[in-house]
């Protein structure tokens, strides 16, 4: 028999409740609640940027979109440097298995061509991010897609690639892995073919892909292209010539440079040693540096036809003017000026035509100091080469006002101040100008040059005859001659500085030098050669660079369908004048 319960029974039932307890407890209820929508409130409503900061630094991220970096363009639109696809490949170590994937990280690290130690050592630097390898080509970046090995991921770059390799390095230059402009044009003009990056802000997972797109993406805006005045075909053709001439004559280095005498485009500078601009490793500063524009030296016997050509311009002298360098030596208070030969009385054409020291010197002696000063500084000598490019310099001409006698007599044949080739080149513009120097550009520039007065025309034309004697039989550079087209030029001889002297008899180093230009009536381009430390057995400038000139002129006018003013080749000497130094 069931028993009925009575609750009421029950003392803990039966006993009285207090009402406050039970509104209090349905009050802190009602609190609470509200506490969460209020709360609430303030994290949808008046926090919400802090909160959606908070989440982004979490989540969101904003990858940039890499600019295309400009090309770099030779005159005739040919492609000196440009970029391609790169990608980069990098990992979040703490998502790779590096156990359980081992197989396949092994055949990535064979991909990029590294131990796969080094690959283990990458993945344990860093928990977060570490960059594997830098711009790999894009044929090896699809295949490590392929192995789609968590952890591993790669980002679009882009690398640089020079067609002309070193025959054009040191104008055109290199990039670094963040593609900035590292040397020559690529640093030059860094801003103007670097761009500017885009940008895209979106949201990943904890698997670092993006899985929205948060707000507006702006479009990366590619480089703009440069346009260079060097004509490829005749930067290599110069360089290759170059290349043989110091190895045949066991030089340390040479430089060629080839210059527009309408314009004033430099259509090739190039330098040896050289390097390739894509592939750096073991790279040395014998290689990196542009020792055309770079290395000063005293210009010597190029520095002749300045001072003659003051003489004529002032009318001290005539080209016939005879000049007495008996015995062969002069002396100024106490100190001997020498010539390589003695040559007796010499017409003032016969002295830059053979060269000679002692018929330079008596000339200058006839001027004040001021004057050949002015007119070496109008020249471009002592002054910075007026051509925008990394590391120029501007060589030394000390002021006239601290020249003593003898110093005046060794700056007119080029001893007392330096120069470097590019200057020599430049100032070369003079004669070939109609006595007008003008400026040197790099940048494509098919109208004729504006320059300044330095001497007459008529002046001009006069050294220019001598400079064409110079460089024929009799002269110091007939090897300087070219099938097909007059040419005119000074060679150029020095001993090299060593320390506060120039050594002694049979321990000498030298440089040797030609700087030209042709045809000789209506220069078209005007070229110059500089070996440094020619070692065979030959120094003077006509011996070892006469014949780079004369190979570099030919071609270059040939290519520039200049034609020939000369029907037949010109009888060459077999040795040429040698110079005094």
């Amino acid at each position: 028999m069931s028993r009925s319960v009575r609750y009421t029974s029950s003392p803990l039932l039966a006993s009285r409740t207090p009402v406050w307890r039970s509104k209090f407890v349905v009050a802190a209820i009602a609190l609470a609640f509200c506490g969460l929508v209020a709360r609430a409130a303030y994290i949808q409503v008046y926090a919400n940027d802090f909160f959606q900061r908070q989440g982004e630094v979490r989540f969101a991220r904003t990858l940039e979109l890499p600019a295309y970096r400009g090309r770099i363009l030779d005159r005739n639109g040919l492609i000196l440097a440009s970029s391609v696809p790169a990608p980069s490949i990098w990992a979040i170590p703490d998502d790779v298995d590096t156990d359980g994937e081992k197989a396949k990280l092994q055949t990535l690290a064979k991909l990029l061509e590294m131990p796969y130690a080094d690959l283990a050592k990458k993945l344990d630097e860093d928990k977060s991010f570490v960059w594997i390898k830098r711009q790999v080509d894009a044929d090896i970046a699809k295949e490590i897609a392929a192995l789609n090995i968590k952890g591993i991921y790669q980002r679009k770059e882009y690398k640089r690639q020079y067609p002309e390799g070193e025959a054009a390095a040191h104008v055109v230059g290199f990039t670094n892995v963040e593609d900035n402009g590292q040397e020559g044009v690529e640093l030059l003009y860094n801003k103007r073919l670097l761009g500017k990056p885009g940008m895209r802000r979106v949201i990943k997972d904890r698997l670092g892909r993006a899985v929205e797109d948060v707000g507006e993406i702006v479009p990366p805006v590619d480089g703009q292209d440069i346009q260079l005045s060097i004509d490829s075909k005749v930067q290599f053709f110069a360089y290759e010539k170059l290349k043989d001439a110091v190895l045949t004559n066991r030089a340390q280095a040479g430089s060629v440079v080839v210059l527009d005498a309408i314009t004033g485009e430099v259509l090739a500078l190039a330098n040896y040693p050289s390097y390739v601009p894509d592939k750096r490793q073991n790279l040395t500063g014998a290689q990196l540096r542009n020792r055309a524009l770079t290395d000063t030296f005293e210009p010597g016997s190029v520095m002749k036809p300045f001072t003659v050509g003051l003489a004529l311009n002032t009318g001290r002298v005539k080209p016939s003017t005879v000049i007495d360098t008996s015995p062969g030596s002069w002396s100024i208070t106490g100190v001997t000026i020498h010539d390589a030969h003695p040559h007796g009385a010499l017409t003032v054409q016969q002295v830059i035509q053979v060269s000679s020291n002692v018929g330079t010197a008596k000339i200058a002696m006839q001027m004040p100091a001021s004057e050949m000063w002015e007119t070496f500084s109008q020249a471009g000598f002592g002054q910075k080469p007026q051509i925008e490019f990394p590391g120029v310099v501007s060589g030394r001409l000390r002021p006239y006002s601290k020249w003593r006698p003898i110093e005046q007599a060794t700056q007119s044949y080029g001893y007392g101040l330096s120069a470097s080739l590019f200057q020599m080149v430049r100032s070369y513009t003079v004669f070939s100008h109609d006595g007008q120097i003008i400026p040197a550009t790099l940048l494509k520039n098919s109208e004729p040059a504006v320059g300044v007065s330095v001497f007459k025309p008529e002046t001009a034309a006069e050294i220019r005859k001598m400079l064409q004697m110079a460089a024929g039989s009799g002269g110091t550079g007939p090897k300087a001659q070219t099938q097909g087209y007059s040419v005119g030029g000074k060679s150029g001889t020095a001993y090299k500085q060593q320390g506060k002297g120039y050594g002694s008899d049979g321990n000498r180093k030298y440089r040797g030098w030609f700087v030209g230009m042709a045809p000789i009536d209506k220069p078209r381009i005007i070229v110059g050669v500089m070996l440094d430390e020619p070692s065979a057995g030959k120094y003077f400038g006509g011996d070892v660079a006469a014949p780079v000139f004369s190979e570099t002129v030919q071609q270059t006018l040939r290519l520039l369908n200049v034609q020939p003013d000369m029907a037949v080749r010109p009888n060459i000497v077999a040795s040429a004048v040698e110079e005094s130094f």
